[in-house]
C-alpha cells in the first residue's frame, strides 16, 4: 500500500469528487507537503480538469493533469469509442506513475464511481489495486447514502477496504436524512475515517476555508504520518 498515492473515487457520478479532491489539493499545500493533483480521463467537459488546474495555482498545465480527454457526456471509454480512440490501462499507469517522485502525495481524481468503466476493460478499481493506491470514497449525504457507501466499500479487496475513508459530502438542498446519515454508517464503518464536508459555494475560485483545516488534519493523520489507515 502506497501512502503517498491517493484515489478520491465515488459511490456515484456528481458525488463531490472534484470537490473533494481541489480542497484536498488545498490542504495539502497549505501545510507545505508536496502534491500533484491530477484527473487522467475525462469526458464530456473539462471543467474538473480546470478546477485542479487552478488548485494548484497553475504551475502545471491542464493537460499534464488531464491527458485523455472526450467530448461527449457519457462514460469516458464510450466517448473515447465516439471519437474511434480507445483508452488502455497500460499508459494510463504509466502516466501516473511518472507523476509520483519520493515525498510528493499523488491524488488522483477517477471519472464516475468506482467500477464506472473508464477505457478498454478498466476501471477506478483496477488503477488503484494496480498503483496500491488509498481510497478516498467521496459520497453525497443524502437518502441512499448509506446503501451507495456499503456498496463501494464491499467491492473493495480487504487490504483496500481497511485502507479506505469516506467523505460524506453535503449537498446544496439537504434532507431529512442528513442529521442520521453518519451516526448510521458508523454502525458499519470506522467512526474515525468518516469525515463530513459541508457545503462550500465557490469552492473553485475562493481560497482554503480555514474552518475545514482541523477535520482535514484529524481525518488524514494517519496516511500523513505514515501511520496507515488500517482499522
Amino acid at each position: 500500500m502506497s501512502f503517498e498515492t491517493w484515489f478520491v473515487t465515488g459511490s456515484s457520478t456528481g458525488a463531490g469528487k472534484t470537490v473533494l479532491t481541489v480542497l484536498l489539493a488545498r490542504y495539502l499545500r497549505r501545510v507545505g507537503r508536496d502534491v500533484r493533483a491530477v484527473k487522467p480521463i475525462c469526458s464530456g467537459g473539462r471543467e474538473d480538469a480546470q478546477a485542479l488546474h487552478h488548485a494548484q495555482d497553475a504551475e502545471i498545465s491542464i493537460d499534464d493533469i488531464n491527458p485523455w480527454f472526450f467530448e461527449a457526456p457519457v462514460a469516458p471509454n464510450l466517448a473515447a469509442r465516439r471519437e474511434g480512440r480507445m483508452v488502455h490501462l497500460d499508459p494510463v499507469l504509466e502516466f501516473l506513475r511518472g507523476s509520483r517522485k519520493s515525498g510528493r502525495i499523488l491524488l488522483i481524481e477517477g471519472a464516475g464511481g468506482l467500477l464506472s468503466p473508464l477505457g478498454e476493460g478498466f476501471d477506478s478499481l483496477d488503477v488503484i489495486q494496480r498503483l496500491g493506491a488509498i481510497p478516498l470514497v467521496a459520497c453525497p449525504n443524502q437518502l441512499g447514502v448509506i446503501n451507495q457507501a456499503r456498496l463501494v466499500l464491499a467491492a473493495l479487496p480487504r487490504e483496500f477496504r481497511t485502507s479506505a475513508r469516506i467523505a460524506l459530502m453535503h449537498c446544496r438542498e439537504a434532507d431529512a436524512s442528513v442529521e442520521g446519515n453518519r451516526v448510521l454508517l458508523e454502525e458499519y464503518f470506522d467512526p474515525n475515517r468518516i469525515v463530513e464536508i459541508p457545503w462550500i459555494p465557490g469552492y473553485l475560485s475562493d481560497g482554503f476555508p480555514a474552518a475545514l483545516e482541523p477535520i482535514l488534519s484529524q481525518w488524514l493523520e494517519p496516511v500523513l504520518s505514515g501511520s496507515g489507515f488500517s482499522g
